[in-house]
C-alpha cells in the first residue's frame, strides 16, 4: 500500500516541461528505493496571429530550438504567402485563415497534405481547444483575441498574451475566468513581462505603485501642432519594430494608456498606483515601488525577442545568444512626465478605467476605428483623440458588464465612431 502511494505520488508529479518516470522499484531489508528517470517534455505551441509581428518573432526563438517547441497550431487573418513558408517549415497539425476569401486561395496551391486548415474567426476558437497544447500565443489584432482567450482560459491552456486589448475591452471577465480555472496568464509586452518577472515571490499588499516606461513614439520630437502629421511619419517608431496599428498607437500614446489599463487588471494594482514616465533610451521597461520604498527595475536593451523567450520557457529560464546590456556605452538615462495636452489619448484611457465597466472597450474599439481611417488617410491626425473622446462621451455604461455587453459596447463604439468619421 506505500508503495502504491508512493508510485502515485511520483507520476503526477509532472509540468509543462517535463515528467518523472519511474524506472524501477525495489525493496531491500524493508526499504524502498526507486529508479526514476527525468524526462524533458517538447512545449506544444500555438500561435494566433502567425504572420505578425510577435509571431515572427516567437518562430525565430522556436527555429533556434526545436528540441524544446513543437508548433502545433498557426492563424493569420489573410498573409497567406508567409504562412504558406511557415506551415512548410515547421509542419503544424492545424492551421486557421480568418479571411475566408485567403483561406480558399491557400487550400488551392497549399502542398501540405497532413496539415489541417480551418477558414474563418470560429477556427481560432476550435485551435485553442485542442488536446495535448500546452501554451496559447495571442498575438492578434484588437479585440480579435477576446473570444479565444476566453476559450482557452476554459480549456485551461496556459496563455501568452500580446493583444493587451482584450484585457483592455473585458479585463475583469478575462481575469475572474483565469483564477476560476487556474489559469496563468503571461504577458509579452515588454513593460508588463517586466512586472510579471519583478513581482514573483511578492504580495499583492506589498506594492506601492508601478511606473510604465514609454519610447514617447515617433512624434516625441516633432513640435508643433500635430494635426496633419501624415501616417508615414507616424509609423517611423525610433526604438521598436511594430505592426502598424500600434505603431500609431505609440505616436499618439494611446499604447502606454492601454498598457495602464492592462496592468490594473493583470496585476491588481489601482489606477492611482500606476503611473507613465516618457524613456527615450528604451532601457528600463518598468518600475516597481514596494511599501519599504525599495523600487526594482528591470533593464534590457529593447528586443521583443527577450520576454518571448521568458514566457516560452517559463517557468524556467533559458540561456540567451541575444545581444546583451553593456553598460559602458549607455551615457544616460532619461525620464519625464508626459504631455498630456499634446497627447490626450493617454488622459482618455485613465478616464477610461475609472469611469470602468463598457467605457474601456468603447475607448478601444473608437481607437481602433479611428487608427484605420487615419492610415487610410480619411481623417488627419488631430481627429484621431477627437473621435475618440466623443464617442466616449455619448457613451451609457454598463456597470459590471457580462461578456454580451462587453461585444454590444464594442460593436456600438464601432457604428458611433463611424458615423464621427
Amino acid at each position: 500500500m506505500a508503495i502504491s502511494r508512493l508510485l502515485l505520488r511520483f507520476t503526477h508529479r509532472n509540468d509543462t516541461s517535463c515528467q518523472f518516470l519511474i524506472r524501477e522499484i525495489r525493496v531491500i531489508r524493508g526499504k524502498v528505493f526507486i529508479r526514476v528517470l527525468l524526462v524533458v517534455k517538447m512545449k506544444n505551441i500555438v500561435i494566433l496571429g502567425s504572420t505578425g509581428s510577435i509571431g515572427q518573432n516567437t518562430l525565430s526563438i522556436i527555429r533556434q530550438e526545436p528540441e524544446n517547441f513543437q508548433v502545433a497550431g498557426l492563424s493569420a487573418k489573410s498573409s497567406i504567402n508567409l504562412l504558406e513558408k511557415q506551415v512548410e517549415e515547421f509542419h503544424p497539425e492545424t492551421v486557421v485563415i480568418t479571411d475566408e476569401e485567403a483561406g480558399e486561395k491557400f487550400l488551392l496551391r497549399s502542398a501540405a497534405e497532413k496539415t489541417e486548415v480551418i477558414l474563418g474567426n470560429e477556427g481560432l476558437r476550435q485551435l485553442v481547444k485542442k488536446p495535448g497544447i500546452d501554451l496559447v500565443i495571442i498575438a492578434l489584432v484588437g479585440i480579435a483575441g477576446l473570444l479565444p482567450t476566453l476559450e482557452a482560459i476554459e480549456a485551461r491552456k496556459t496563455i501568452a498574451l500580446a493583444t493587451k486589448e482584450v484585457l483592455v475591452s473585458a479585463g475583469s471577465i478575462i481575469m475572474s475566468q483565469a483564477k476560476k480555472n487556474k489559469v496563468e496568464i503571461l504577458p509579452i509586452d515588454s513593460e508588463h513581462n517586466s512586472i510579471f518577472q519583478a513581482l514573483r515571490g511578492h504580495q499583492e499588499a506589498e506594492i506601492r505603485r508601478i511606473i510604465l516606461t514609454a519610447s514617447g513614439g515617433s512624434l516625441r520630437e516633432v513640435k508643433g501642432d500635430l494635426s496633419d502629421i501624415k501616417p508615414s511619419v507616424a509609423l517611423r517608431h525610433p526604438v521598436w519594430k511594430m505592426g502598424k496599428k500600434i505603431s500609431i498607437d505609440s505616436s499618439t500614446l494611446m499604447n502606454k494608456g492601454l498598457e495602464v489599463i492592462e496592468a490594473h487588471y493583470l496585476f491588481g494594482i489601482a489606477p492611482s498606483s500606476i503611473e507613465v514616465v516618457i524613456h527615450k533610451e528604451s532601457i528600463a521597461h518598468s518600475f516597481v515601488e514596494f511599501s519599504d520604498g525599495f523600487i526594482l527595475a528591470t533593464l534590457a536593451l529593447p528586443n521583443m525577442k527577450l520576454p518571448l523567450s521568458y514566457v516560452l520557457h517559463y517557468p524556467e529560464r533559458a540561456k540567451s545568444n541575444l545581444p546583451k546590456l553593456n553598460f559602458s556605452k549607455i551615457t544616460k538615462l532619461s525620464f519625464e512626465n508626459p504631455d498630456f495636452g499634446r497627447f490626450p489619448c493617454l488622459k482618455y484611457a485613465y478616464n477610461a478605467l475609472n469611469k470602468g465597466g463598457t467605457m474601456p472597450a468603447v475607448l478601444n474599439r473608437a481607437n481602433e476605428v479611428a487608427v484605420e481611417a487615419f492610415l487610410k488617410e480619411r481623417i488627419n491626425f488631430g481627429r484621431i483623440p477627437e473621435i475618440i473622446k466623443k464617442t466616449m462621451n455619448l457613451h451609457q455604461v454598463t456597470e459590471e458588464p457580462n461578456l454580451e455587453d462587453i461585444l454590444a459596447a464594442d460593436r456600438w463604439a464601432e457604428e458611433k465612431a463611424g458615423k464621427l468619421i
